[in-house]
C-alpha cells in the first residue's frame, strides 16, 4: 500500500518543526500581527506589575498596532518589570512618550498603549531607550474590580471599618491642636533626618568599625572584664560608706546654700565694687604690663640699656669727703737726681704741670681755698683735728735738701661738692 504524497510532505513537515533548532512556539508571529516594516527598533519600558502580559501582545499608539511585545523579564536585583517593545520604524514618538498597560475587552488581551505627553520632547524616542517607571500606568484589573465589588456586596470590612473610624474619632476628638504639633514635630524629625543623612550614615559606619575593633581584640575585652570584677565587688563592700558620704555632701550642700542665700547681697556688692577695679584696670591699658616688666627689673630696667657702649658701662661717682677731712695734701715738687745735668722731658713736663698748679693756686683761683693738711716733722700727714678742738700745727723740721716738702705753695682745690 503507497502513502499519499501530501501525507508523506505533511510527516516530513513536522518532523522538521518537531527537530528544529531553538524556535519556540511564542517566536512566531501571529497572524494579523502588526507591521514591523524593514526597520524596527527597540525600546525597553518598566512596569510595577505587567499583571498577565504575554510576549507577542500588541503595542498600541491611538488604538492602532504598530508594535509588539518581544519579551517579558525581571531583571536581577530589580523590584521592576522589563518588557522589551519592537516599534514599526516609521512611528515616531517623543522621547518622553508614556506608556499604559490596558486590556483590550473585558476577557480580551493585555496590550500596551504608547502616548505622548502634554508637552512632547522635540526629541525622538531612539532605539534601546526605556520608558522609566515613572512614565508608565495600568489599568485596573477585572479580578480586582470583581474582588472589590463582592467585598462591598458581601459587607466585607464595613464593619471594622465603622469601628475603626469610632475609635479613631474618640482618640482624636478635642486633642486636634496636639495632634497637629505632633504630626508637625514628626516632620521636621523626617526633614532633619533626611538632611542629615550622610552624617547618620558616617556615624553606622563609624559604628561598623568600632564594633569590629572590638570584635578583634576580645581577648582584651574579657581581660578588663574580669579584671574590673574585684574592683566592683571592692565599691559593693564600702557601699555603705558611700551612702553616708553622699549623705554628708547632700548636708553640705544645704549648709553652702544657706550660706549663699544668706551673703548673697554683700557678694554682689562686692562684686560691683570689683567692678570698678575692673574698668580702672581695662583703663590703663598696656601701661600696666609694661610698668611690671619695669618693676621686675629694677633697679637695672630697659633705659639702663642705653648707658651701654659695647663692652663697657658709664658710670658716674661723686665722693664727699666727711666732716673734718676736708683738708687738702700739698702737692710735691720732684727734683732730678743727684749728678744729672738734664732732666727728662716727661719729668721736665710734671715739674711744669706741678708749677703751673702752684701758681694757679695764687690768687688766680676764685672761691675759698682749703687749708692743706698738718705734717710732721718727716713730712708725714698726720690726723685732721676735729671741728670742736683748735688746730695746732707740729713744728716743721728744716728740709733735708732740694725737692722737699713746702717748697711750693700748698695746692687748693675747689669746695666739696661743688662741680662734677
Amino acid at each position: 500500500m503507497r502513502v499519499p504524497t501530501k501525507v508523506l510532505a505533511l510527516c516530513t513537515a513536522a518532523t522538521v518543526l518537531a527537530a528544529g533548532c531553538s524556535t519556540r512556539i511564542e517566536d512566531i508571529p501571529l497572524p494579523g500581527g502588526a507591521d514591523l516594516g524593514d526597520h524596527p527598533y527597540t525600546v525597553k519600558v518598566q512596569f510595577e506589575d505587567v499583571l498577565n502580559l504575554v510576549p507577542q501582545a500588541a503595542v498600541r499608539v491611538n488604538d492602532v498596532p504598530v508594535g509588539r511585545v518581544k519579551e517579558v523579564s525581571l531583571p536581577k536585583g530589580s523590584w521592576d518589570a522589563e518588557v522589551t517593545l519592537l516599534v514599526n520604524g516609521d512611528v515616531r514618538l517623543p522621547a518622553n512618550a508614556n506608556a499604559n498597560l490596558e486590556q483590550s475587552s473585558l476577557l480580551g488581551e493585555k496590550y500596551i498603549e504608547l502616548s505622548a505627553p502634554a508637552e512632547p520632547s522635540a526629541q525622538r524616542l531612539a532605539d534601546g531607550a526605556t520608558i522609566p517607571v515613572a512614565r508608565t500606568s495600568r489599568n485596573a484589573d477585572v479580578e480586582e474590580v470583581f474582588g472589590a465589588l463582592s467585598l462591598l456586596l458581601s459587607g466585607g470590612g464595613l464593619p471594622q471599618i465603622r469601628t475603626i473610624n469610632r475609635e479613631l474619632n474618640q482618640a482624636l476628638g478635642g486633642r486636634e491642636d496636639t495632634i497637629r504639633s505632633a504630626l508637625r514635630n514628626l516632620d521636621e524629625l523626617t526633614s532633619t533626618l533626611n538632611r542629615n543623612r550622610e552624617s547618620i550614615t558616617t556615624a553606622l559606619d563609624g559604628l561598623n568599625r568600632l564594633s569590629s575593633t572590638v570584635r578583634s581584640r576580645n581577648g582584651q575585652v574579657e581581660t578588663v572584664l574580669d579584671d574590673l570584677s574585684p574592683g566592683l565587688k571592692v565599691l559593693e563592700d564600702q557601699r555603705g560608706q558611700l551612702v553616708e558620704m553622699l549623705r554628708a555632701l547632700e548636708k553640705l550642700s544645704d549648709v553652702a546654700v544657706k550660706t549663699i542665700n544668706a551673703s548673697r547681697d554683700d557678694t554682689a556688692a562686692n562684686l560691683r565694687s570689683l567692678a570698678v577695679i575692673l574698668e580702672k584696670l581695662a583703663d590703663s591699658g598696656r601701661d600696666l604690663p609694661k610698668s611690671m616688666e619695669v618693676l621686675l627689673t629694677f633697679p637695672f630696667t630697659d633705659e639702663a640699656l642705653k648707658a651701654v657702649k659695647g663692652d663697657y658701662l658709664n658710670g658716674y661717682l661723686t665722693v664727699v669727703a666727711a666732716e673734718g677731712f676736708n683738708c687738702v695734701v700739698p702737692p710735691v715738687k720732684e727734683e732730678p737726681p743727684m749728678g744729672t745735668s738734664e732732666e727728662d722731658p716727661a719729668e721736665q713736663g710734671l715739674g711744669q704741670q706741678l708749677t703751673r698748679a702752684g701758681t694757679l693756686a695764687g690768687s688766680d683761683v676764685p672761691g675759698p681755698r682749703p687749708e692743706p693738711c698738718p705734717t710732721t716733722g718727716g713730712g708725714q700727714q698726720v690726723n685732721a683735728p676735729s671741728p670742736e678742738a683748735p688746730r695746732q700745727v707740729a713744728p716743721q723740721a728744716p728740709p733735708d735738701g732740694p725737692g722737699a716738702p713746702g717748697d711750693a705753695p700748698p695746692l687748693p682745690l675747689p669746695t666739696l661738692g661743688e662741680g662734677d
